[in-house]
C-alpha cells in the first residue's frame, strides 16, 4: 500500500537504509538513485565552513544531479553534518577513525545538521534544514573497544560512528531533536511540502 499519488514513484537520491526505511514506513512509494557525487570535493569548492550550509548544499546537489538524469521525477536529495563546536566531522574510513571519533565526541554535546531538498529537472523546488543536539555520555576506552567491537562494520556506515536506532542509543546521556532529523531525513517538513503538490492522499 502507498499514500503516493504520483504518476510514478518518488526518487530518493541516496542508498541510506535509515532514509529508505522512513519512506517506506511512511507508505511512500519509491525508488533509490544514489547520487555518487564527490561530497568532499563539492564541500571544498563552495568555500561553505557551516555545517548547516554544506548539509544543504550536498542535499541540493544530489537531488539536482538525479533529477538532471530522471526527466520529470520528483527527486529527494538529503545530507547530514556531524559538528562539535567548529570541527565537522566525516564518515570514520575504519576503527581506528571511529575509535578516535567516539573519544573526540564523548561528554561533549555535538550537533547533527540535517539537510532535505526536492528537485524535479533539475530544478530545486524544495529545501530545509533541521538541527539536533547530542551529548554523548564519558566513555573510556574499554566502553569504546566493547562498543566497537559489538557494532562491528557499521561503526563505518555514519558519521561519529554510531545509528542511534541501534546500539548507538548506548552512548547518549541526553538527546534534543526531532527523531528523524536525527536519522538524516527531516520527514515531517519533506510530507509537508509533497502534501502541497498534491502527492499524498493523507
Amino acid at each position: 500500500m502507498t499514500l503516493w499519488r504520483g504518476q510514478e514513484p518518488l526518487v530518493l537520491a541516496s542508498q541510506s537504509k535509515a532514509r529508505q526505511m522512513l519512506l517506506a514506513n511512511a507508505h511512500i512509494g519509491f525508488e533509490s538513485d544514489p547520487a555518487d557525487i564527490d561530497e568532499r570535493a563539492v564541500q571544498a569548492s563552495s568555500g561553505l565552513s557551516a555545517p548547516g550550509d554544506i548539509a544543504g548544499l550536498l542535499a541540493r546537489e544530489k537531488a539536482r544531479v538525479v533529477s538532471v538524469r530522471r526527466p520529470s521525477r520528483y527527486v529527494v536529495g538529503a545530507d547530514q553534518t556531524l559538528a562539535l563546536g567548529a570541527r565537522i566531522f566525516n564518515k570514520p574510513a575504519g576503527r581506528a577513525q571511529a575509535a578516535d571519533q567516539l573519544r573526540a565526541l564523548a561528554g561533549h554535546c555535538h550537533e547533527l545538521h540535517a539537510a532535505v531538498a526536492v528537485a524535479r529537472d533539475g530544478k530545486l523546488l524544495f529545501e530545509h534544514v533541521s538541527i539536533a543536539r547530542m551529548t554523548m555520555r564519558q566513555l573510556g576506552h574499554a566502553e569504546i573497544d566493547r562498543y566497537l567491537e559489538e557494532a562491528g562494520d557499521a561503526v563505518t556506515s555514519s558519521v561519529g560512528a554510531y545509528q542511534l536506532e541501534g546500539l548507538g542509543i548506548h552512548l547518549f546521556e541526553r538527546i534534543e531533536g526531532d527523531h528523524f532529523t536525527i536519522l538524516g531525513l527531516p520527514l515531517r517538513e519533506l510530507l509537508a511540502f509533497l502534501r502541497g503538490e498534491h502527492l499524498l492522499s493523507i
